[in-house]
């Protein structure tokens, strides 16, 4: 647990966000007495959008078929729009 008196809250607050930020508990003091603790705040997990698996709907869908050259080449041939 860190420490830091009201004066360092003034003056160097930067410092202490920091230690906040990195999950540690700081202690105030005033006088050379402790009289506050600042903890640090729980976060709020965002909910995640599941993404959908492309790939794996097409491999369901299609399983592994490969067009060959030939047939890609047939599918689009101007004359056919």
């Amino acid at each position: 647990m860190k420490t830091a008196s009201v004066r360092d809250l003034r003056n160097s607050f930067a410092r202490i966000s920091r230690w906040l930020e990195a999950g540690e508990t700081v202690e105030v003091t005033k006088r050379g007495r402790t009289f506050a603790r600042i903890v640090p705040a729980m976060e709020r997990k965002k909910k995640k959008t599941p993404k959908p698996d492309i790939m794996a709907r097409l491999r369901a869908d299609f399983g592994d078929l490969l067009i060959s050259d030939e047939t890609y080449e047939e599918l689009i041939q101007p004359d056919r729009l």
